[in-house]
């Protein structure tokens, strides 16, 4: 069974830092380019960074460019988001996906190019 499963949420203050981890089983990791997206309280779920294959490759939303880090270690089969200086507008479930088999890296920023997502891990961002 392919999955993801995202852990590392929670509750920080303003300012304040996470990391999430998103380990992937059932498919070879390494010939899949990775995204985060996130979905705020009635919003739209939203593109946050992919990462490419070996990582080489890496972008970012304008809302999380200098703050938000993407990076993967593929014999561990997991994907990262070190989150920095947080702010409330962070606040949402954060989800990471793996596109479908022969997506290309430039659709990454497309979310219906990935089909198969974890379960999500809730980041809240308060004081």
């Amino acid at each position: 069974e392919e999955r993801l499963v995202e852990s590392g949420g929670g509750l920080v203050e303003p300012g304040g830092s996470l990391r999430l981890s998103c380990a992937a089983s059932g498919f070879t990791f390494s010939t899949y380019h990775m995204g985060w997206f996130r979905q705020a309280p009635g919003k739209e779920r939203e593109f946050v960074a992919a990462c490419s294959r070996t990582g080489s490759s890496i972008n970012y939303a304008d809302s999380v460019k200098g703050r938000f880090t993407i990076s993967r270690d593929n014999a561990k089969k997991t994907v990262y988001l070190q989150m920095n200086s947080l702010k409330p507008e962070d606040t949402a479930v954060y989800y990471c996906a793996r596109p479908a088999f022969g997506s290309t890296w430039s659709s990454y920023y497309y979310q219906a190019t990935y089909d198969t997502w974890g379960q999500g891990t809730q980041v809240t961002v308060s004081s």
